[in-house]
């Protein structure tokens, strides 16, 4: 069995990318010939696989991103023809692939819901922008092409998306949840990382600790999270930003204005979080749009209740008033409300309990188990081999 895996560049940050580790090595496991067609996979943890590089020369003046995305799904379409692979699944917007997974999610819906926080005139830039109208255009051309089979959603929200932008029928979608590795993420990560790690940041012991994880600032809410952390009633309370982002500076000083600069810490990216998960009493997550994010799911893992919003993938896996609670991203009353819920919550039992029992099922190797099923039933020449 030949099967080809595109992915445009690796982040050692990015979920998508973890997602494609594991998929590789679940794959590989099975005996199947791998291939990963990228344009750049440095520093990527080495697997069992065989890349292919697909990097195409483009104008960074005359097109920029769309030229970019552009060049590499072309050449893309070129290895998957010339490869003879029996299932090619791409992680990028590229007509004539067998499987793609919208771990992005849906273009057309981020873009609707972007809308909210612009202004009439930032909305008809978003119109006439040469890029959106690129990944529109690569969007549509995708689900439409005859080749696609399949799609791997990640949240049932990504479902409803794809059908309802798109038409595609439902018998093509499949909800492959995010692999959580329940071993790493767990609240046992409390007793050995909570005491040190407040400590270090300067952090009481004694304060309710909210944790945001995520790179984008604007896309996960992070302004007003800020605005509403700053207006929450247990001014005690402490934030802990991490993720890395272009306006990381613009928020610092944002926080400065709030009054919040002693009580809100922002770390940069990370390779590793879970101390702050160990560290935390809740986790937040207020994002315009957001799939389904793997530290949503792994706070959970932790015992960490959470507070996200209607438009993040993650809302399936909360229990309002047990484990957290789901509110409109751009509700800055309703937010400030639940933070102060979310607050409320530190230190109890029952909340990190429930919490981690809602996503114990989502193992890595039922992931893995998901996209193997998924492969076989669109090759039954190998499913019969197995």
């Amino acid at each position: 069995m030949k099967i080809a895996i595109i992915r445009q560049r690796y982040n050692p940050y990015g979920g998508a990318e973890r997602f494609v580790e594991r998929a590789l090595g679940a794959l590989a496991a099975e005996g199947a010939e791998v291939t990963l067609i990228t344009r750049n996979w440095a520093g990527a943890p080495r697997q069992d696989f065989r890349k292919v590089s697909c990097n195409p020369p483009f104008s960074r003046f005359f097109g920029g991103r769309a030229a970019r995305d552009r060049s590499f799904a072309a050449a893309a379409q070129v290895k998957m023809a010339e490869g003879g692979y029996d299932i090619t699944q791409s992680h990028e917007r590229i007509p004539g692939c067998m499987i793609f997974r919208a771990g992005d999610g849906v273009h057309a819906a981020w873009l609707d819901h972007r809308a909210r926080i612009l202004t009439p005139w930032q909305q008809k830039m978003q119109r006439w922008s040469a890029y959106h109208r690129y990944v529109l255009a690569a969007e549509k051309a995708m689900f439409e092409h005859p080749a696609l089979q399949a799609v791997i959603c990640n949240s049932q929200m990504v479902a409803d998306e794809v059908a309802h932008y798109y038409g595609v029928e439902r018998s093509r979608l499949q909800v492959i949840y995010n692999g959580v590795d329940t071993t790493a993420f767990h609240p046992w990560l409390a007793k050995e990382f909570r005491a040190a790690t407040r400590a270090a940041a300067g952090i009481p012991e004694d304060v309710p600790l909210l944790l945001y994880v995520g790179s984008g600032f604007e896309r996960k809410g992070v302004p007003q999270l800020l605005r509403a952390f700053a207006r929450m009633q247990q001014s005690a309370a402490h934030l802990v930003l991490v993720g890395a982002d272009r306006k990381l500076k613009a928020m610092q000083a944002l926080a400065g204005k709030l009054g919040l600069a002693k009580r809100v810490h922002f770390t940069g990216p990370l390779r590793d979080v879970r101390p702050w998960y160990g560290a935390a009493d809740g986790f937040v997550l207020p994002t315009l749009y957001d799939p389904c994010p793997n530290a949503a799911l792994e706070a959970l893992a932790c015992g960490l209740p959470i507070v996200t919003s209607t438009t993040c993938g993650a809302q399936e896996w909360v229990q309002p008033g047990i484990n957290g609670w789901v509110v409109d991203a751009l509700d800055s009353t309703q937010l400030t409300m639940r933070l102060d819920d979310l607050a409320d919550l530190a230190g109890n039992a029952k909340a990190r309990e429930a919490s981690r029992h809602s996503v114990e099922s989502l193992t890595l190797p039922a992931m893995a188990d998901r996209l193997l099923a998924l492969y076989r039933s669109l090759s039954p020449a190998w499913a019969s081999q197995v």
